[in-house]
């Protein structure tokens, strides 16, 4: 007897333990053929096109796509390994050829202009018109009007840049795990014990005695902030800021140099096709600002605000490394660790004195204490959910009449085969076929120092804030109220507005009443003490400037790079950003760092000329949480408009309406600059 494959059946969540690599290419292609059978079926059906028979079929193939590529796509990510990556990459490529096909489809693409030109269109709900209008701006972004040969070369180009992405990405994952340094006790002077203790487990789990320093962000982030031993910092600083590149010590083995230029290449050439003067004029289409001079207009009048703040700072901590560390030159590999000192001297303040009041557990406990009080659900953990490391949670998400309304997969330590930093992702998407209701379930994920023996894992305060990001996505895609998935929770958001939710929610991470509810020693139980709170606040925007110039330096290198590309000169993308550094950096990075080749944010991921949008919504959510901090942080009139005017609608209407219904007003600039603590 054959067993079913586990991609196939219809089960409630994602059968994990029974996912194979073998099972992943036969699953898409069923499908895909599938897929492709309905939609043929669809356009032979005379009947006159409606929103039930045209738009709600297609909804349903995608929601059934989603459910078998959303764990594979998920496990390369958490759980990645040869065979897996090999089926996953003749997947993907599979996946975007038919999404290409699909876009091109004028068949299709009449049946749904002809659902939008029905006299009946204006009574469609307000999610119904949306889902029309995205897919009728998708097709033209997908080419659907080109006509042979431009019309088969946009194809190619998508497919290839899918491939190129995966490859990227790939690339710097590999070379993350190709690099480590056995070291001995002596060269972890100035680290903390629990930092000590991680670099001894990293060295265990790779069969060794002693302690390893790995490129995993806990360890890179261990070396620069707290290693006395100025070598290893360099060394750390060198592996980390030279991966995948043609610098370093792995120089040449995973270069994403051709990548980078054929990736921008082939975007430029994409969006001269379509009609766009370039790729960051494409980008804007699916974006709040209406252009790239209102974009580059945002970003120049930041650095003109924020630059002066951070040469004080950075003129500052010179002075502090040169008279007490006996660091005259000060160099990159030096900043996080003079800075650890400077604010432990400034405000008698470090992160270790923090950790132990960050006991994860109880992170977890305050996390959903907040959301309960705020918005009125609750979360509560299932047993018994077939998960992809023993370490994974499954939490129901229990609306206030107790029903599950959703559920979420959380993964939070760092290990092999892991690719870093902390995302939220689609598992399920809330859809209603008529028949039911399919809830939405996500994927929380996040790189964590795991626990060491005798302790829970202990969060800097800068984990926990990162952890309350992460869920703010998981809430914009958990309480949605929109039946369709094209427009529900996270999809269909103006790229530049999706961060609202996230960074919304990292402002509890600074409140005294939400910390109050978990912040307590994890051998004590001793609360966070009211001055301890005192000196966090106080050095909250210590370096604020230095932080922001860091990221309008990303953001007006990503924009630039797409906006000024020129296929006769090629990416300059060293070139450029060097560029930028003059105009925006206070300290500039040695001629041999390699950022751009570990960028996956632009070349492997959805912030192509719009990493700036991190900056963007964080005007949105710094202004909108303004309302809180004018009624209380945890105000249930607040959180239920919060709830019903940014979370609940999702993408079915524009970001800033949804914005005024909740603030009642456009968001005013002023918020940004005070939330960094800068004068408006």
């Amino acid at each position: 007897m054959t067993t079913p494959n586990p991609l196939l059946t219809d089960s409630p969540l994602p059968r994990f333990s029974a996912i194979e690599p073998a099972h992943v290419l036969p699953a898409v292609d069923a499908t895909l053929a599938d897929y492709r059978a309905r939609i043929d079926a669809l356009l032979a059906d005379a009947t006159p096109r409606t929103f039930a028979n045209t738009m709600l079929p297609q909804e349903t193939l995608e929601n059934r796509l989603e459910q078998v590529w959303s764990p594979v796509s998920h496990l390369h990510a958490v759980r990645d390994s040869e065979t897996l990556r090999a089926v996953f990459s003749q997947a993907e490529q599979r996946l975007s050829d038919h999404a290409a096909e699909l876009g091109q489809n004028r068949g299709l693409y009449a049946a749904v202009k002809a659902v939008a030109d029905n006299v009946d269109f204006s009574n469609l709900p307000r999610a119904g018109q949306a889902l029309v209008e995205h897919a009728l701006r998708d097709f033209r972004l997908s080419g659907v009007a080109l006509e042979e040969p431009a019309r088969s070369r946009f194809r190619e180009i998508s497919t290839t840049l899918t491939r190129l992405a995966t490859e990227f990405e790939e690339a710097v994952l590999d070379a993350a795990e190709a690099w480590s340094e056995p070291v001995d006790e002596t060269a972890l002077a100035g680290l903390p014990e629990a930092e000590r203790a991680l670099l001894r487990q990293y060295a265990q789990d790779a069969g060794r005695d002693g302690w390893l320093v790995t490129l995993k962000q806990p360890s890179v982030q261990a070396i620069l902030t707290y290693a006395d031993n100025r070598g290893l910092r360099e060394c750390a600083y060198t592996a980390y800021q030279t991966r995948a590149s043609d610098q370093g010590p792995d120089a040449g083995r995973f270069d994403n140099s051709a990548r980078i230029e054929q990736i921008l290449a082939l975007r430029h050439e994409g969006a001269r096709l379509l009609g766009f003067a370039n790729a960051a004029e494409e980008s804007l289409a699916t974006k709040m600002a209406a252009s790239p001079q209102r974009v580059l207009a945002f970003l120049h009048d930041l650095v003109q605000r924020a630059r002066p703040v951070a040469e004080r700072e950075l003129a500052e901590l010179r002075e502090f490394a040169a008279a007490e560390l006996s660091l005259p030159d000060l160099q990159p590999w030096d900043i996080a660790y003079a800075a650890e000192k400077l604010r432990l001297k400034k405000f008698d303040l470090s992160e270790e004195e923090l950790k132990p009041y960050f006991p994860l557990p109880a992170v977890i406990v305050g996390l959903f204490a907040i959301t309960e009080r705020v918005f009125g659900v609750r979360l509560q953990m299932r047993d018994g959910v077939e998960v992809w490391h023993p370490d994974v949670r499954y939490y129901d998400v229990l609306d206030v009449d107790g029903q599950v309304r959703a559920g979420a997969f959380v993964d939070l330590y760092a290990r092999a085969g892991k690719r870093g930093g902390a995302w939220m992702d689609v598992c399920r998407s809330r859809f209603s076929d008529g028949a039911r209701t399919h809830s939405p379930i996500a994927y929380l994920t996040c790189n964590f120092a795991p626990p060491l023996e005798g302790q829970p894992a202990l969060l800097t305060h800068d984990d926990v804030l990162t952890l309350f990001h992460e869920f703010g996505h998981g809430l914009h895609h958990l309480l949605t109220e929109v039946d369709f998935p094209g427009v529900a929770g996270i999809s269909g958001v103006e790229w530049d507005a999706v961060e609202l939710p996230s960074q919304f929610m990292e402002n509890f991470g600074w409140q005294r009443e939400a910390l109050a509810l978990f912040a307590r020693h994890w051998q004590t139980g001793a609360p966070l003490p009211d001055e301890l709170f005192a000196r966090m606040q106080a050095a909250r925007h210590f370096h604020a400037g230095l932080f922001l110039v860091r990221q309008l330096e990303l953001g007006l290198f990503d924009f630039r790079l797409h906006l000024e590309y020129d296929p006769a000169l090629g990416a300059r993308a060293l070139e450029l950003l060097a560029e930028v550094r003059r105009e925006v950096a206070v300290l500039t990075p040695p001629a041999w760092q390699r950022m751009p080749h570990s960028f996956t944010h632009i070349f492997a991921g959805g912030y192509a000329a719009g990493y700036y949008s991190y900056l963007w919504a964080e005007l949105l959510s710094a202004d909108a949480f303004g309302r809180f901090e004018e009624a209380g942080a945890f105000n249930r009139a607040a959180g239920d408009g919060f709830r019903r005017s940014i979370l609940a609608v999702g993408g079915s209407r524009p970001a800033l309406e949804s914005f005024v219904e909740f603030r009642g007003r456009e968001p005013q600039p002023a918020a940004l600059l005070r939330s960094y603590g800068l004068a408006a």
